[in-house]
């Protein structure tokens, strides 16, 4: 079930959802990422997270709780790091947002670089396929996943709430504890939240290494995912105040993990990151506005990468991002935004394993959204950015970067249409068209060095021009009562896709071998590397979406439902005409859902098909059929609402391998494991 946002804090909705479960109502969520205008009929593809669906969903990783999103997959790369991928879609050309502001990570770098943030710590997730998320940068090509906490409360409070979970087991034996407290006298809101996660080495079905890579002589672990274990720590203080017409707050937020490289055997990766934010809104202005938006983030990151004890890479990301967003007053039936957004970092890595130069990122982008209600059953919008991009590298002395001498600059444009049609009350249709420009980041143009994680020697092209899309949208949505869900298409030509292509030339100590083999098997030692080349190729991507929560009974023995959903994308390199790497399949996933009264259960099936499709340098994986389950009991002792659950995953312990992972043949999904938690609001 999908809850709203409300003119309530997310954690007074929680409250009233556990206090009242029988009398919660369905609405229609707001996606304020794809939409600050609040309109209920979106022509963007997307999808809310929140209350039950999230917890049922939550992982210790951003990646695997999107997981099982349509045109969601994960990168995957153990339990300590794994990144949504959108359609496809990774790296910089995915946008994570907190609270609608990018906090600066190396996430987006590297596969084996984690997202600095616990899902436990989110009350809601925002995900918008596609480029009509163009609000919040160009480089949201494939889409945006914004993570909401409330740690600027942005709604008065009242009195003193808190909430409470503790989790134990999975596969990696998790243990973990989080907490909140919130207080407030209707004008002063303060929020504190706190979070602790430490996980063992991942059990995993059979062998760690898949067949095609596995040595007889030397077949690796098995049963266990070695270096695979970890923990996260985290917390944050915010406070707001608020009057009749807005409100102002800021926060402060650490994260801190230590986490070992699934593809590296005794290296680890520590990681600490401080973000500060500020917020604020005014609202029934008098004007050509009637509101303003500021939201503001500054952030100091850094990670290092340990082997035997020894640093031997450090990777620093410090800066800050800020937007303001006005609404003007309606123009005849025209409503719409306007806005400004600005960013700066300094991106360093220093130490043996530095692939990409010290560099400074500055950018400047002008946006607008304007809606316009046709007639009573058309909706049109229109969205436009401009944005100006200088990457400004310096080599601090390391030969390797003697050539990123010079700064690039880059004017990107992008545009985005949409429209939705009720055709009547039960079905409607919903359009997007898009014209979308990314600027190339630090690492695609300026990179040069053996990136040990990706098992590559990765080579950037500082002559590399802006990356160019044109996609379109095209969903048929319904809802009778009894059946709601959304049927859609998606096309996407890329004029300028820019991918890592392999070169046939193996290099090791920045020196040219030829490369006697056609295949790359990730050896992830110092002997030698395959050399990857970041080019601009002609690309496609389309695929379909689909989604149903069918009603199928309630009575005297509780109320039933069947949760559909299903993906398919392929991509293609039209210069080569091969498939493009690290594309999920087919995947379709089923869920039957049951409550009565305080109880709450569901079984699940997910089917991954198997996928042939891809590059000559890399290898297929095999199909899959994953079972769940899970109940959960509610109940109260005095004033304090209680959930109490056990959840099953992969219950068959089947051996899984995402595709969409570059780890494919050495680290495998988990195999069966049992989580039980215990949580509670007051």
């Amino acid at each position: 079930m999908l809850y709203p946002t409300l003119r309530l804090s997310p954690l007074a909705v929680a409250l009233w959802l556990a206090a009242s479960p029988s009398q919660a109502v369905e609405l229609e969520p707001q996606v304020i990422t794809a939409n600050p205008l609040g309109n209920l009929q979106l022509a963007a593809p997307s999808t809310v997270l929140e209350g039950d669906n999230l917890l049922q969903q939550q992982h210790g990783s951003l990646g695997e709780t999107l997981n099982k999103q349509p045109g969601v997959a994960s990168t995957w790369f153990g339990p300590g790091a794994s990144r949504p991928v959108i359609r496809g879609l990774d790296g910089d050309r995915i946008r994570i947002l907190r609270n609608g502001v990018g906090a600066l990570d190396a996430s987006s770098l590297s596969y084996d670089h984690a997202v600095p943030l616990d899902p436990v710590t989110v009350e809601r997730v925002e995900i918008v396929r596609g480029p009509a998320a163009l609000l919040y940068g160009g480089n949201a090509i494939g889409g945006v996943v914004n993570t909401f906490d409330n740690r600027i409360p942005d709604a008065p409070i009242e009195g003193i709430h808190g909430a409470g979970e503790l989790r134990y087991g999975g596969a990696d034996t998790t243990r973990s504890s989080a907490g909140k407290l919130e207080a407030g006298n209707g004008a002063f809101a303060l929020h504190l939240d706190a979070n602790s996660r430490q996980f063992n080495d991942l059990r995993i079905h059979g062998y760690a290494r898949s067949a095609k890579v596995r040595d007889a002589d030397e077949p690796g672990s098995k049963h266990r995912l070695e270096n695979s274990d970890g923990r996260q720590d985290g917390g944050a203080v915010g406070g707001a105040y608020h009057w009749d017409h807005g409100y102002a707050g800021l926060s402060y937020s650490r994260y801190d993990s230590n986490y070992g490289s699934v593809a590296e055997s005794g290296v680890r990766l520590d990681m600490k990151q401080d973000h500060y934010a500020f917020a604020s809104e005014l609202r029934d202005l008098d004007g050509p506005f009637s509101s303003v938006k500021v939201d503001a983030g500054y952030t100091d990151y850094e990670h290092s990468e340990i082997e035997e004890g020894e640093v031997h890479t450090t990777f620093k990301n410090k800066g800050y991002e800020a937007r303001i967003e006005a609404r003007h007053q309606p123009l005849g039936p025209v409503e719409g935004v306007i806005g400004a957004q600005v960013s700066r970092n300094e991106f360093s890595a220093l130490g043996e394993e530095a692939f990409v130069p010290h560099t400074h990122t500055n950018s400047l982008a002008l946006f607008m959204l304007e809606q316009w209600q046709a007639t009573q059953r058309l909706n049109l919008s229109l969205g436009a950015r401009v944005e100006h991009t200088r990457v400004d590298p310096d080599a601090k002395g390391n030969e390797n970067f003697v050539d990123a001498d010079s700064a690039s600059s880059f004017n990107a444009f992008s545009l985005s249409s949409g429209a939705v049609y009720q055709l009547d009350p039960i079905w409607s249709l919903a359009a997007n068209l898009g014209y979308t420009e990314r600027a190339p980041t630090f690492y695609e143009l300026y990179a040069n060095g053996a990136h040990v994680a990706t098992g590559a020697f990765e080579v950037g092209d500082a002559s590399l021009n802006k990356e160019k899309a044109i996609s379109a949208d095209l969903a048929l949505r319904f809802d009778n009562g009894t059946h709601k869900g959304s049927v859609g298409v998606f096309y996407s030509h890329f004029r300028n896709y820019i991918g890592l292509i392999g070169t046939g030339n193996l290099r090791e100590g920045g020196h040219d071998h030829d490369h006697g083999e056609d295949d790359h098997d990730h050896d992830y030692d110092h002997h030698g590397f395959p050399e990857y080349q970041y080019q601009g190729v002609r690309a496609r991507f389309y695929g379909i979406e689909a989604q149903d929560r069918w009603q199928l009974v309630e009575n005297r023995y509780g109320s039933f439902a069947l949760e559909l959903s299903g993906d398919y994308t392929r991509a293609k390199n039209l210069d080569s005409g091969e498939p493009l790497p690290r594309i999920a399949p087919l995947r379709l996933n089923s869920g039957l859902v049951w409550e009565l009264d305080c109880w709450q259960a569901r079984v699940d099936v997910q089917h991954a098909a198997s996928q042939h499709r891809k590059p000559a340098n890399e290898t297929s994986t095999d199909g899959y059929t994953t079972l769940g389950a899970s109940i959960g009991y509610r109940f109260e002792v005095g004033q304090s609402q209680w959930l109490a659950f056990v959840r099953g995953e992969n219950l068959t312990d089947q051996t899984v391998r995402y595709a969409s992972s570059i780890l494919r043949d050495i680290a495998p999904a988990p195999g069966r494991s049992v989580e039980v938690g215990l949580r509670t609001t007051f």
